[in-house]
């Protein structure tokens, strides 16, 4: 092996999952700086992969690619071990075929069989955070490879999964903040005094969600010791349920169409003193951020909140889900009145 060993890690599927390998690629970093990381992602999240510093280079996953082609760019690349985050046939197979040495999955699916090495995981069981299950995969690589003495797992201190060696916030930009938010106020008629409350009611397909007047309900009961102004984001496609939320917000509000790419969405996220949504990817990149969020699950056992918990400071998040009478996806069953009472409260009041 080299000086500097080249490591692929996969996580190539949704925003929010991607969001959520960010703890993995910084503890790699952490423990071994010399290694050379690469992300295997689709072109939808390498806008945000290109945001992370712990993050060397990207393998761009051209989904219409057959998994010899795939192999043919892996074997180009002469990777010195493989991480793969989330596993597909597909993937699996990619990497046999490139021969890269060392091959690591979580032992699920039939695609484990093509890796050499495997580390048990039931995640099915919702026990931790997802990010804490990567982060496992992570510490085994580390062990494996002697960068750290012994295989370690996460392990919960005060609701907060994520190592003391990892810092908060997992996203920075060198953006005068101040500046920013006075002249996104300026072009969006908001008063430049107020806290900003992002609503992001669209659930990009991942997720069931709020309805636009639950939404609007919310904001409405919202209470804070000074002004609250609410940007209503929209994602591609989700315009009029943007709309149809800022129509019954009676504080001043506005609509933000995210349409400017990932990297311009995740900068004006700095403004966010508070973010509210369903369990959906912009959740996480706000979190990732390390701005207060407050999210609405279902109580599917594969969805639940701790699963799925977001990587921002335990005392700035809160969660919702559905009494345990309703049904377990039915988020739409949440006492809105009641979730107001908590966000406000916890969330801005002293803000």
């Amino acid at each position: 092996m080299t000086d500097s060993p080249k490591i692929l890690v996969v996580r190539n599927d949704k925003l929010g999952d991607f969001m959520l390998a960010w703890p993995t690629f910084a503890l790699l970093k952490h423990h071994w700086p010399e290694a050379h990381i690469t992300a295997l992602v689709p072109d939808y999240t390498a806008p945000m992969a290109r945001l992370c510093p712990w993050i060397d280079s990207l393998l761009i996953d051209e989904r219409i690619e057959s998994a010899a082609a795939l192999a043919r760019r892996m074997r180009t690349e002469r990777f010195d071990a493989m991480l793969t985050l989330f596993s597909t046939g597909r993937v699996a197979l990619a990497g046999a075929l490139a021969r890269i040495p060392y091959r690591l999955a979580p032992a699920t699916k039939a695609a484990q069989l093509l890796y050499n090495q495997r580390l048990i995981q039931r995640r099915s069981r919702s026990e931790k955070p997802e990010y804490a299950y990567n982060l496992d995969l992570g510490y085994r690589l580390l062990a494996d490879f002697g960068k750290v003495e012994e295989m370690q797992q996460t392990l919960e201190t005060d609701e907060d999964w994520l190592p003391a060696a990892i810092p908060r916030p997992l996203l920075r930009f060198c953006d005068d903040v101040a500046l920013l938010k006075e002249s996104f106020c300026r072009e969006h008629g908001l008063p430049a005094e107020a806290q900003l409350v992002f609503i992001h009611p669209g659930s990009g397909g991942s997720a069931n969600n709020l309805r636009p007047e639950q939404y609007a309900q919310l904001t409405n009961r919202l209470s804070s010791s000074t002004p609250l102004a609410f940007v209503i984001s929209a994602g591609p496609g989700e315009e009029t349920i943007a709309k149809e939320v800022a129509a019954g917000i009676e504080a001043p509000a506005t609509v933000y169409d995210s349409g400017g790419g990932l990297e311009a969405f995740a900068r004006t996220l700095q403004l966010a003193d508070l973010f509210i949504s369903g369990s959906t990817g912009p959740l996480h990149i706000a979190a990732a951020l390390d701005r207060p969020t407050a999210a609405f699950y279902p109580r599917h056992r594969s969805a639940t909140p701790l699963r799925w918990q977001t990587t921002n400071a335990p005392q700035k998040r809160l969660a919702f889900t559905p009494p345990e009478q309703s049904e377990e996806r039915e988020v739409q069953q949440i006492d809105i009145p009641a979730a107001a009472v908590q966000i406000s409260e916890k969330l801005l009041r002293g803000v």
